[in-house]
């Protein structure tokens, strides 16, 4: 089972840039976008339901924001559309698709690098997920979030660490929450499982900013986290760089799972 995670900033931009050409050649059986920036009127034929997959889509209420998407080859037996938190809901963050006892949930964590103000909004979601996050993990059920958390977790996981320590994505409190979530909650980080050393091929997101993709200087803020069983049977992941369909590069992850 190939489950793929990528934020696409904004999925008719991606489009143009070949992503679905892309998509189709990967064998992926579950394909997780985020950062849609689209409407349903603003959607083709295309992104709704490329040929070969199943399209399902949490949009945001404001217009080139947000939103998520899953392209999945089965049909999923349900469909979760958001948290059943207002204001997040709002936004388009969270879509969950079940096959069996399995579930796999495109995620889109705020940024708050905008203003102090969505920082708060970033810690405030923060504090709301964790109890949902818990739940999940009680659920029995085996489940895979894919997606951009905006949190990178350690000092291994960016290229600039000691003058970001400071910024939105590696303030001291977002990294405890992260370790809360994997120490405490229990759910592991499929990538570092795998690949517990690696440092620049891990990146996932770079600055649009200076020379940072050319430079590589970047940062691994694209996660799929799952339950421990699955996670177990994860056996490859790989960060693709050859293209180019946003600032951030798709991660994918191999599993030995039906």
């Amino acid at each position: 089972m190939r489950i793929i995670s990528a934020n696409l900033n904004g999925i008719r931009s991606a489009s143009s840039k070949g992503f679905f050409d892309w998509m189709a050649k990967q064998g992926a059986d579950v394909v997780c976008v985020q950062e849609l920036k689209a409407q349903a009127a603003d959607m083709k034929l295309e992104m709704l339901n490329p040929e070969g997959y199943h399209g399902c889509f949490h949009y945001a209420e404001k217009k080139g924001y947000s939103g998520v998407g899953i392209y999945s080859k089965r049909k999923p037996d349900a469909i979760v559309e958001g948290l059943g938190i207002a204001d997040i809901d709002a936004e388009g963050r969270y879509l969950q698709a079940d096959f069996g006892n399995l579930s796999v949930i495109s995620l889109y964590l705020p940024s708050g690098s905008s203003s102090e103000e969505r920082q708060q909004v970033k810690f405030y979601f923060l504090e709301r997920f964790l109890p949902h996050l818990r739940e999940l993990r009680a659920s029995g059920r085996e489940i895979i979030l894919c997606g951009d958390w905006n949190i990178a977790h350690k000092e291994i996981d960016l290229k600039n660490w000691k003058s970001n320590q400071k910024n939105s994505g590696f303030l001291p409190e977002e990294r405890a929450w992260l370790t809360h979530v994997f120490d405490q909650v229990g759910w592991v980080d499929v990538y570092r499982r795998l690949h517990p050393e690696a440092t620049g091929e891990a990146y996932t997101w770079w600055s649009n900013r200076g020379q940072a993709w050319a430079k590589n200087v970047g940062w691994r803020i694209d996660y799929q986290i799952a339950t421990p069983g699955v996670a177990g049977k994860a056996l490859r992941a790989a960060v693709y760089k050859e293209q180019r369909f946003s600032d951030h590069a798709p991660l994918s992850i191999d599993y030995d799972y039906d």
